[in-house]
């Protein structure tokens, strides 16, 4: 079974306040006598579901296309936080972090693209010192980001870099239940940009027996 973890994307996306809105035109269509139908997108890479490169937040960080993929690929647990202010080191107090390659949060019952949440559950930064210094190779979360609306100091984003963690945001995991899938995110080949919109499913293995070395349906 794949769960698609993706939030839509479209012009009633909403973005982070000052962000660039999502646009779209037509460099060809059919409708005036194109062959084809042609879209021109216009957008922030951190509309929807994202991954967050290093450049995001830090001069020297790699951009998207320079990312290791492995990170986006593999073992993902997902736990239930639903309801919380802040990610504390309660979220993980039943996981067992030698086991967890990567951590996928969910803290809202429901998840409105079109509306930005004026609250949303950040990740404290001693919850993402325990991530890093465990190892894992991934953080993901339903919140638009792993720091407070109002943080100028990114305190998660950096500890989290620091220890090679990767970060994904903007998740909907509203109807997948916690336990242990397999995780695809992959981000765009963007050479310039310092992050990437991604498509990000989870395969529920359990639910169907297929694997990865399986074609997918």
């Amino acid at each position: 079974m794949i769960h698609d973890i993706s939030q839509p994307v479209g012009t009633r996306t909403a973005t982070w306040p000052g962000d660039h809105p999502f646009g779209i035109d037509w460099s060809m269509s059919r409708a005036t006598g194109d062959p084809v139908n042609v879209a021109v997108v216009t957008m922030s890479v951190h509309t929807g579901t994202h991954i967050d490169g290093g450049h995001h937040f830090h001069d020297e960080g790699r951009r998207a296309a320079a990312l290791p993929l492995e990170a986006y690929v593999g073992a993902a647990t997902v736990v239930d936080a639903e309801g919380v202010d802040v990610l504390d080191l309660d979220a993980i107090r039943d996981l067992d972090l030698d086991t967890v390659e990567r951590v996928l949060f969910r803290t809202r019952g429901q998840v409105d693209e079109t509306r930005f949440p004026e609250r949303f559950a950040a990740i404290a930064p001693e919850l993402a010192r325990a991530l890093a210094d465990a190892g894992l190779r991934l953080v993901g979360t339903d919140s638009p980001s792993v720091d407070p609306r109002d943080s100028k100091t990114l305190d998660a984003h950096h500890i989290l870099h620091r220890g090679g963690v990767a970060i994904l945001e903007n998740l909907v995991l509203t109807e997948v239940a916690p336990g242990t899938y397999t995780l695809i995110a992959l981000p765009l080949k963007f050479v310039e940009a310092d992050s990437s919109p991604v498509r990000a499913v989870l395969l529920d293995e359990t639910a169907t027996g297929e694997t990865l070395t399986q074609p997918l349906p």
